[in-house]
């Protein structure tokens, strides 16, 4: 079965719209090299309207432009891209773009289940990817925790939510202060209270 990461790039206050002033300058060769990372697990790129009109404003003409980010634009290019759009009438103007097929949670998870798909990488488009955590549909959650508190924006995990329990897989700090922590779905840990911590504490003594 395919696994769906999910990729983000986030502030130390939670914020994962992606706001330039506070993101690239953080931006190294750490961050490329996690990016490029996530890309290479993935055959299927699954994306909101909002994202597929912003990267295809950009990676096609990159690519057709040859700079040193042009292998990279076509990468991107050359995957499936699956987009989650209300509107039926789309026009693609893309190469390899779909729109998605029915709902999200059932298309998903056929896709998961398609054994032709590889891996599913979902390239911020914060909304999806809050419907599928509530689904239970994310394999991984990859966060770049850049060290700045921004104070405004849409947050991954809103006012209301109930707990959503997590597996640390692998953490790395990048010498910028940015932190790159890959989630995995967790239990919940078992009930506990003051009395159970301040033993601990006693205990650390």
């Amino acid at each position: 079965m395919a696994k769906v990461v999910s990729t983000l790039f986030i502030s130390a206050d939670g914020v994962a719209e992606i706001d330039p002033e506070w993101h690239f300058p953080y931006f190294d060769e750490n961050m490329g090299r996690s990016v490029a990372e996530d890309y290479d697990t993935a055959d299927v790129l699954l994306i909101s309207r909002g994202t597929y009109d912003s990267f295809a404003g950009a990676w096609p003409d990159r690519e057709a432009a040859g700079g040193e980010d042009a292998p990279f634009a076509k990468q991107i290019g050359d995957l499936r891209k699956v987009v989650v759009s209300r509107q039926p009438d789309l026009t693609f103007t893309w190469r390899n773009s779909e729109l998605i097929d029915g709902d999200l949670v059932p298309a998903v998870t056929a896709l998961k289940a398609d054994p032709a798909v590889k891996g599913i990488l979902i390239p911020g488009s914060l909304g999806v990817v809050q419907e599928l955590l509530a689904a239970g549909l994310v394999d991984e959650l990859r966060l770049l925790i850049h060290p700045v508190a921004v104070g405004k924006g849409r947050r991954l995990f809103a006012d209301g939510d109930g707990p959503y329990h997590l597996t640390v897989v692998r953490t790395e700090v990048f010498p910028t202060g940015t932190i790159r922590v890959i989630y995995a779905p967790g239990a919940a840990p078992a009930a506990a209270g003051y009395t159970e911590a301040v033993e601990h504490v006693v205990n650390a003594g």
